[in-house]
């Protein structure tokens, strides 16, 4: 800012003062809208890509391991089975998966254990839309 020749001193501190305080509140700004729009920017991917995964779930996500197999082909034939009581088979117990707490570092970790849970327990969900909520349940405020 020009100021005229006949700006007191005083005058002219006060707004070199003031510009200069002006400048570092905005770089503030620009620091805190940084911090606040990396790992937002970061969330939103993660949502988009938990969306495409729960959306469509033919399509295996890129970072999803491959689904286990239930059955083995066999080269011979199966041998017959003796008759005994058939027993149910027992799945185990799963974890939940842990809170998100919106660090970069464990994004994929989390990203990783949802995808785990929802591709083993498919039964406790009805439709698609239980399966987003029950993943956003565990995003965390700090």
């Amino acid at each position: 800012m020009l100021l005229s020749a006949d700006t007191p001193p005083a005058i002219a501190d006060a707004l070199g003062y003031l510009q200069h305080h002006l400048q570092e509140l905005t770089e503030r700004q620009n620091a805190s809208e940084y911090v606040i729009n990396n790992p937002l920017t970061g969330l939103t991917a993660q949502i988009q890509q938990l969306t495409r995964l729960v959306t469509s779930p033919t399509s295996a996500p890129t970072v999803a391991p491959p689904p286990i197999p239930t059955s083995l082909p066999s080269i011979n034939p199966p041998l017959p089975v003796p008759s005994t009581p058939s027993k149910q088979r027992t799945r185990p117990k799963l974890p939940s998966s842990p809170d998100f707490s919106s660090e970069r570092s464990s994004s994929q970790a989390f990203f990783n254990s949802c995808t785990l849970y929802l591709c083993l327990a498919p039964e406790q969900f009805s439709c698609n839309e239980e399966k987003i909520l029950w993943t956003l349940a565990f995003f965390k405020d700090r």
